[in-house]
């Protein structure tokens, strides 16, 4: 009579805790995306919904007093700042507009230390919205050590002013939150350019690598590894035995 061992109740506790978590982690980042996309947006509504409320209260005090409850005011804050900023993006089209943001722009470059993170991140995101020289956007570096790589944004090129090489400025995005990281400045003929969108490369880094295109160019093409290959010697399948004379 054969004996059923019953399963080890540890082990598939464990098993399922980790299923568990796995199924839950994208959803969580995906959460936690999303949660901090509508924050932002509800803190650029937020006083608009005030100022309606204040507005409505003595022609509608029902209505004035929905718009202070939470969710009510958190959608409609969102929908205010979205409609704000296609009408933002709507005038910069136009001649009035321009000169608006003209006369904003030269009156915020005249703020002390305001400048310098406004300046900064002007740049930043003109540099972004132009291809560099010479190499992708989306590239492979050596980072932390030369055995390992990791994903980078070129975000301009540079020359040494000693040996004329050309350089690189690299922002290594972190995971999960890629809005922190390093900048990297790397010999222009050590950096591997990759054909990843942007979006591709944000996925991938978000993700921690589960959503990857299904192609990666780890190594230059001058240095690509040749397969490894196994040539036995000859005679090398019948060995001479113990005793024998080779």
């Amino acid at each position: 009579m054969s004996e059923t061992h019953p399963e080890p109740l540890v082990g598939s506790r464990k098993a399922y805790l980790m299923a568990g978590v796995i199924t839950v982690i994208p959803l969580l980042i995906t959460w936690w995306v999303v949660r901090f996309i509508v924050t932002v947006l509800r803190d650029f509504g937020g006083p608009a919904v005030s100022w309606l409320h204040l507005a409505l209260r003595p022609w509608a005090p029902d209505l004035a007093h929905l718009l202070l409850h939470p969710w009510f005011e958190a959608v409609l804050a969102v929908i205010l700042a979205l409609a704000g900023f296609y009408l933002l993006g709507w005038g910069a089209t136009r001649v009035v507009g321009r000169r608006l943001l003209a006369f904003l722009d030269a009156l915020v470059h005249r703020i002390p230390f305001v400048n310098t993170v406004y300046g900064g991140v002007q740049k930043f995101l003109a540099v972004l919205q132009q291809k560099p020289d010479g190499v992708d956007r989306v590239v492979l570096i050596d980072f932390p050590s030369p055995e390992m790589k990791t994903v980078g944004f070129v975000t301009r090129t540079l020359v040494d002013a000693a040996t004329g090489r050309p350089l690189a400025a690299v922002y290594v995005p972190t995971t999960p939150n890629p809005t922190s990281g390093y900048l990297e400045i790397v010999p222009l003929d050590k950096v591997i350019s990759t054909d990843w969108t942007m979006d591709e490369a944000m996925a991938f880094i978000m993700s921690g690598g589960a959503v990857a295109p299904p192609a990666m160019r780890y190594y230059p093409e001058k240095e690509v590894p040749p397969p490894e290959r196994r040539e036995e010697a000859p005679g090398a399948e019948n060995p001479p035995q113990e005793g024998e004379r080779p």
